[in-house]
């Protein structure tokens, strides 16, 4: 029924439907990373190869480090190319699932503060691909919460309502999961599904990430089984270690939802329809599925090609030296809070807040950089100062590493710390 695009993850390969997959040497074409490409158009030109160069592209664009240069830069009028083309993509998902780290992947620069912990990205965040005659816009947004869980850990509302807002915005969904998460992996997140069914006119990818840290590889098989409802564009997946031989999901196949309008808004669902989507573990309106790690840079370059070639007639919407739409001073304080996350145990950093003292470009193209962390309490300062002022310095130099390669320039950082009154 579906074509899959494979590679050696799985240490085996399916053969296709119809005529072979790629060229007539074999039954299947050896892309990273293993996906179901149900799509026939994106498909065939994914094969052939069309359009779908990233490697070898111009370098990604930096960040201005002045404010006022970058928010210049953002008004700019796009310089279009001869016939170009846009898709504005969400990336969604239950917090820790890898967005920011794909989607810095997808950037080519890390302009997206990452961590081990939930809650890493507190807002959205805009990032922009630009790749010969295709503009790709990633809207990055946190991870889904609820009410209850912003209201106890004080956290912004901006968790609840741009994850939303973004898909709203979008042509296409990414959904995010972390399949290293045994509990979690097997059904999708209750607020992603209650998301996916406000705007089923949307159209919505599935993304297993992380897939590096999976023992069993097999186990991918069962846990798209699960998160498509055994469905992935209309149609019913039939792979032998999902499927037994006679056996049928249950519930008929959904029916395609009417064509999407620009004037089309998110459904309201009512306490039925929510009541039913409590009882579901996955979505049966998937158009295609990836499978992969977001850290290996190989795995993501076929979804890259797959973004492209997805990508529809329309104006740019930026012009193509456009990275992001963060300002310089908001990408240091996420990355710093990224790192304080990476470093800092359990509640310690969700506490802390800064205040960038100075921001100064020198003659030499240095640009100086001094923030203050104000602590909650004594024993969080002991912990951010760490033993003779190493773990402070620590995070300091790495966030100043990041903040270079974003800026394209040296960066001084000094991180202090002081007692909240």
């Amino acid at each position: 029924v579906h074509r899959v695009v494979a590679s050696p993850l799985l240490q085996r390969t399916w053969p296709c439907s119809g005529r072979p997959c790629g060229s007539s040497r074999g039954p299947a074409v050896h892309l990273a990373p293993v996906c179901f490409i149900s799509s026939e158009a994106i498909l065939d030109r994914l094969l052939r190869g069309k359009d779908t160069e990233t490697s070898d592209g111009p370098r990604p664009a930096s960040v201005p480090p002045d404010r006022a240069q970058q928010l210049s830069l953002l008004l700019k009028h796009p310089d279009q190319p001869e016939k170009p083309k846009v898709l504005k993509v969400a990336v969604i998902g239950a917090p820790n699932a890898g967005k920011s780290t794909l989607s810095n992947q997808l950037l080519g620069r890390k302009v997206f503060a990452v961590s081990k912990k939930v809650h890493t990205t507190r807002a959205r965040a805009l990032g922009v691909w630009t790749a010969g005659d295709t503009q790709i816009i990633l809207l990055d947004t946190p991870g889904f919460t609820t009410p209850a869980k912003v209201k106890r850990h004080h956290l912004e509302k901006s968790l609840l309502v741009d994850p939303s807002d973004s898909v709203q915005e979008a042509d296409l969904v990414v959904v995010l999961v972390d399949v290293s998460e045994k509990w979690s992996r097997g059904q999708l997140d209750f607020e992603v599904l209650k998301c996916l069914a406000r705007h089923p006119h949307i159209p919505a990818v599935l993304v297993l990430n992380k897939v590096d840290l999976l023992k069993n590889k097999s186990l991918l098989l069962d846990v798209t089984a699960e998160l498509t409802d055994g469905v992935v564009n209309g149609k019913k997946l039939r792979v032998r270690s999902v499927v037994k031989p006679g056996e049928e999901r249950k519930g008929p196949t959904p029916a395609a939802p009417p064509p999407r309008t620009e004037a089309q808004g998110p459904l309201e669902l009512s306490r039925e329809d929510v009541r039913e989507l409590r009882t579901r573990r996955g979505w049966p309106r998937f158009k295609d599925v990836f499978m992969l790690s977001s850290l290996d840079e190989e795995d993501v370059e076929t979804l890259k090609s797959y973004l492209l070639v997805g990508a529809k007639p329309g104006p740019w919407l930026y012009h193509s030296d456009v990275l992001t739409d963060q300002s310089p001073e908001d990408i240091c304080v996420n990355t710093i809070r990224g790192k304080l996350l990476e470093n800092l145990p359990e509640e310690v950093p969700y506490t802390m807040t800064q205040c960038i003292e100075v921001w100064r470009e020198s003659e030499s193209s240095l640009l100086d950089v001094a923030v203050k962390l104000y602590v909650k309490k004594d024993s969080h300062m002991r912990m951010v100062i760490g033993q003779g002022g190493q773990l402070i310095a620590k995070i300091a130099h790495e966030a100043a590493e990041d903040l270079s390669r974003i800026f394209n320039k040296e960066v001084k950082l000094k991180i202090s710390a002081k007692l909240k009154n």
